[in-house]
């Protein structure tokens, strides 16, 4: 009898125990009320140029480590990086030199008595000259190398070129003229790639075609006519018909870019504003609504990992995507959450890591150039 009565109370004290142990339930609510403060409204101050400058200021010069990317045709291309590649050697990779030149280039522009003015020009100045970008060139045409940096590189390169042409001092129109060069071969590639290209590529790193289209589609519209229609009439032939892009299946562990947030901010500057709003709703269904409910910041464990440390890179991309979204549409959510996406990696930037250093500043740069009011 006694074996009896203990069974039927046991499932009661083990109900009531449960019951205690979901009492620290409340947290959540903290970590809501956290979220509500990182959606600060971030600002382009003296305070983050300053923040941000010595990353790329330290890097674009730094030759080592070093990841070349390239195809060795024989002996003969065993040469250092700044030997193959004399204007954009350093912060480890090609592109990232480039993007670290970006970088410097726009703070001068947004803070154009910026403290470090005549230390970074020095430094802009040593690497693209008309010589070295003349090394860059022949690169590029090196049979074994053709696509070298496709797309991402070349997109990059013509977002340098887009803002040096913006940087209108002496120093800007120098570097703009050596540059050219370089310029025009990239504008050549793209086209002769997108005329044949026949599938977008959806992944959410360096070969994604909606990012590259969309930092070129930027240049074009200002300098190239001929590749502004390119890219636009690819961008409908790959996207015009997509629907329900997987949200939920972001991120990718290594992502730096959402290849849904990409081709959104693509698309803006391809269709007229009640069109796109059509497009989005079936492409992105809700999200416009409730944003916060489809994605949200990202963490990076292991910072010292290159890979890993795509994720900070990712929640910049995200930001910048949202504020461009955000206030073409004048959606306030989208903008907070914009916000809430650039503070969760902002303050962990400087972590020491080169895996993230070496480029991390030059997303945060640009996330804060679309959150500009």
């Amino acid at each position: 009898m006694k074996n009896f009565i203990l069974l039927f109370i046991l499932p009661f004290i083990i109900f009531s125990c449960n019951s205690k142990k979901q009492e620290p339930l409340k947290k959540e609510t903290k970590k809501q009320d956290t979220t509500k403060v990182l959606a600060k409204t971030v600002v382009f101050n003296q305070d983050k140029a300053n923040y941000l400058y010595h990353f790329a200021y330290n890097c674009i010069d730094q030759e080592y480590p070093n990841k070349l990317n390239q195809v060795i045709g024989d002996a003969s291309y065993l040469k250092t990086p700044q030997e193959l590649h004399p204007a954009f050697y350093g912060c480890f990779d090609w592109h990232s030199s480039v993007h670290g030149h970006w970088t410097l280039v726009n703070l001068l522009i947004e803070f154009p008595e910026f403290e470090h003015k005549e230390a970074i020009l020095k430094k802009l100045a040593a690497n693209i000259t008309k010589q070295n970008i003349e090394k860059e060139v022949a690169y590029f045409n090196d049979v074994h190398n053709k696509t070298f940096e496709r797309t991402y590189g070349w997109a990059w390169l013509l977002k340098l070129a887009e803002s040096l042409n913006e940087y209108e001092t002496e120093n800007g129109k120098k570097m703009a003229k050596d540059l050219a060069p370089l310029t025009k071969l990239i504008e050549d590639k793209f086209i002769i790639f997108l005329e044949k290209i026949n599938y977008p590529i959806r992944v959410g790193e360096h070969p994604n075609t909606a990012f590259g289209m969309s930092f070129a589609l930027d240049y074009a519209k200002k300098y190239n006519k001929t590749l502004e229609t390119v890219i636009k009439k690819k961008a409908k032939d790959f996207y015009y018909t997509d629907e329900n892009c997987p949200l939920s299946w972001e991120p990718g562990g290594f992502d730096f870019l959402s290849p849904c947030l990409e081709e959104a901010a693509l698309m803006l500057k391809v269709l007229p504003e009640e069109e796109y709003n059509i497009w989005l709703s079936k492409f992105m269904p809700g999200f416009t609504t409730n944003p916060s409910q489809h994605i949200f910041p990202v963490e990076v464990v292991d910072k010292t990992d290159g890979k890993m440390a795509h994720l900070d890179g990712l929640n910049f991309s995200r930001a910048w995507c949202l504020f461009e979204i955000g206030k073409a549409l004048n959606n306030n959510k989208m903008i907070a959450l914009a916000n809430t996406h650039f503070n969760a990696s902002y303050n962990k930037m400087d972590s020491g890591a080169y895996a993230g250093s070496h480029w991390l500043a030059s997303f945060a740069a640009y996330a804060l150039k679309a959150g500009k009011e």
